[in-house]
């Protein structure tokens, strides 16, 4: 099997996701890490690329820069992942999708629902792919959950309760480090906080396990912690267009809780419940029948959850291995192969719609809202 060409934008040295997606792109050897533009400071980002064994010539010091380096290369890469700071996704995405190179975008995928439609055309244009990390989707564990979904396991769906609720921004004399005050800044957040960080997680996870699409909702935000601008807790309720009812809570202020996602799926016949901490476990109760607990490794699983199952049952698959499964579907989709469970430009715009009805709603005293973006009406 040739191996698919792989560059980076963000990401760098000291970074919370850089090491997740270098991990992941290269855990299947599906991918070769050939050029980055690491960091915003371009001596820095050029040494570290050089650190992880990049070539000099593809050790770049800026996107721009790499753009034009590897537009015209006989070599030039496959994908591009770009891991910058929010407000920048769109204008990186747009560039190199338009210049023919097929992209990986951190979430959120952009800062507008305007931008967002624009990625959405861009892609299909160009016939280059748009996918957006929502790599929770690709645990194995959810993917079995979506397939007993579909195959009618649990019956018509009719609830829908997740949340992704941490403490990790709960001390609020830790409020003006940096790594911490941009995500409630809207210079640099945009207009939401929380729900636009976590939140958003937790909204495509219901989309992706019910099969169906939020329709409208209602919000009500909180800033706790009275110096932040956008909201550190939040509570959503949406509507879907199948009729299935959704409760989402989203806060950053949890002390005590560590990770905090976790998806209830209530159906006619039966219900699920899938924790990121307990990533290889899916829970399943039918209806007037006993709870099961479903291994991930273990005999009778759905396909896509046995393909994407990496060792032995009762053995942990992390994080870095959901980042993986993204990488192993995009490279099949490059390849021309048919994977729906990828997050594509279309679920980063709903996504981003969503953030903006939620933030309506929200000053509105929670005012039902339309929550599609108008390409998908």
């Amino acid at each position: 099997m040739t191996k698919l060409k792989w560059g980076m934008i963000g990401g760098g040295e000291g970074s919370q996701i850089g090491p997740a997606h270098r991990l992941g792109a290269l855990a299947d050897s599906r991918f070769d890490f050939v050029a980055g533009a690491l960091d915003h400071r371009p001596e820095i980002g050029r040494e570290y690329a050089t650190r992880l064994g990049i070539a000099d010539d593809r050790a770049y010091g800026g996107w721009q820069e790499m753009l034009e380096g590897e537009r015209n290369r006989d070599d030039r890469i496959d994908l591009v992942t770009v891991a910058t700071p929010n407000a920048t996704h769109f204008e990186i995405t747009k560039a190199f999708l338009q210049a023919g190179f097929n992209v990986l975008c951190e979430k959120p995928m952009t800062m507008t629902v305007e931008e967002g439609e624009e990625i959405v055309r861009i892609a299909r244009d160009t016939g280059k792919i748009c996918a957006v990390n929502y790599c929770y989707s690709a645990y194995p564990m959810v993917r079995q959950a979506r397939a007993m979904v579909r195959n009618g396991e649990i019956g018509k769906v009719r609830l829908v309760v997740t949340n992704f609720s941490h403490g990790h921004h709960g001390d609020a004399t830790d409020a003006d480090n940096p790594r911490v005050r941009w995500r409630y800044d809207p210079a640099m957040a945009g207009v939401s906080g929380q729900f636009a960080d976590c939140g958003i997680h937790a909204l495509h996870m219901a989309s992706f396990i019910a099969d169906d699409q939020v329709e409208r909702l209602s919000a009500d935000f909180a800033s706790t912690i009275p110096s932040r601008e956008l909201e550190d807790d939040a509570m959503v309720n949406f509507r879907m267009e199948g009729g299935t009812v959704g409760r989402l809570w989203t806060s950053s202020v949890a002390i005590g809780r560590q990770h905090g996602f976790d998806i209830q799926v209530f159906g006619e016949t039966g219900g699920l419940r899938w924790a990121s901490e307990q990533p290889n476990q899916l829970i399943h109760t039918p209806v007037g029948g006993r709870t099961q607990i479903i291994e991930k490794g273990e005999g009778g699983l759905h396909a896509d959850a046995q393909r994407l199952s990496r060792v032995a049952i009762a053995h942990p698959e992390g994080f870095p291995l959901a980042v993986a499964n993204i990488y192993c579907d995009l490279a099949d989709a490059i390849a021309g192969h048919d994977r729906d469970g990828l997050p594509l430009a279309a679920d980063g715009v709903r996504s981003m719609a969503a953030v903006h009805a939620a933030v309506a709603s929200a000053k509105r005293q929670g005012e039902w809202v339309e929550a599609r973006p108008s390409i998908f009406r």
